[in-house]
């Protein structure tokens, strides 16, 4: 049977309706596109590290219980001694150039001196600034023209009261007073269009609830849930590709040391496939448990693992 027999077959007994409705309603809700992706991440994942010989198994979400502390990952991993670890699976910050406004020249240029320790091609014995500049003038020359002028959300243009004295911004947003909704939404991804074909960041997203037994006291996980994380950059990559980090290496929340941060810039892609990176990630998965010392393995007696094998079977086979 063909594999799309085998989804059409999937599709009838799952969501009693055909592949169109199916699809249609997948373009429609990007929560189920997004839920979708993350199921593919960890299936991948689960597939890539299989593939390093490791013994990899799901971490049950409904415990029997209150749920061990440290067991707050989507796997259990067993490396070659039979030691356990709990790992935690992650994409990237979907929308990390809008937000930080990448799309205006001033912005890009700073965030790139600013995150020059993740840049592979800033040589630290020349002028960082006359590096960037020509990388900008190289790869993305329609900044130092076209798109030179600043930009603004329309959000900030229709609450924006122009003081007496007339500024840089004032003058930008009068000129940008005009537009609608629309047509400010189109100028920004025409620009984030352009520049992500020569740079992406790669930014993490972390974030759960402080609600119940969590233990947390912040929205983020704590770096004692799991002992490492994989994110997958397929968003701003050319295939899904996984990165790893010991939690324990990632600085820590301001608010509280035993928490992550919500976002880190773990470096970019240039040019869709040319990594720079932090130095707490790697997609040396070896070289990132070699950080987890041995006695942060987990006691295997409070394992929960979900052997839920939900099997539809399929006409003809």
């Amino acid at each position: 049977m063909n594999i799309v027999k085998r989804l059409e077959n999937f599709v009838t007994k799952v969501f009693k309706t055909t592949l169109e409705v199916f699809l249609d309603a997948l373009k429609l809700s990007p929560n189920a596109q997004g839920y979708v992706s993350g199921s593919i991440s960890e299936l991948l994942l689960k597939r890539y590290l299989e593939s390093l010989e490791f013994v990899v198994e799901r971490i049950r979400e409904k415990w029997e219980g209150r749920k061990h502390p440290n067991h707050h990952g989507d796997f259990y991993l067993k490396d070659k001694n039979g030691n356990w670890f709990v790992l935690e699976s992650k994409g990237v910050k979907s929308n990390s150039e809008k937000w930080h406004k990448l799309y205006n020249y001033d912005k890009l240029k700073s965030f790139l001196f600013t995150h020059k320790d993740k840049i592979n091609w800033i040589n630290d014995s020349e002028e960082v600034e006359q590096q960037i500049d020509k990388w900008i003038k190289d790869n993305t020359p329609k900044f130092l023209d076209e798109y030179n002028d600043t930009i603004y959300d329309y959000e900030e243009i229709i609450k924006y009261n122009a003081p007496q004295k007339e500024t840089k911004k004032a003058k930008a947003i009068d000129k940008l007073r005009g537009y609608s909704r629309e047509e400010i939404a189109g100028m920004i991804n025409d620009r984030l269009d352009y520049l992500m074909n020569k740079v992406k960041v790669l930014e993490t997203h972390f974030v759960s609830g402080t609600g119940g037994l969590s233990g947390r006291t912040q929205a983020t996980p704590r770096k004692d849930e799991f002992n490492l994380i994989s994110i997958d950059i397929f968003l701003r990559f050319t295939e899904h590709k996984f990165l790893f980090a010991n939690p324990q290496n990632l600085e820590s929340s301001g608010a509280d040391v035993n928490h992550l941060q919500q976002n880190y810039i773990m470096g970019f892609v240039f040019n869709n496939n040319e990594l720079c990176l932090s130095d707490e990630w790697s997609d040396n998965f070896d070289e990132v448990l070699g950080t987890v010392g041995i006695s942060n393995a987990i006691k295997e007696q409070d394992m929960q693992i979900d052997s839920r094998n939900v099997v539809y079977e399929e006409e003809g086979e």
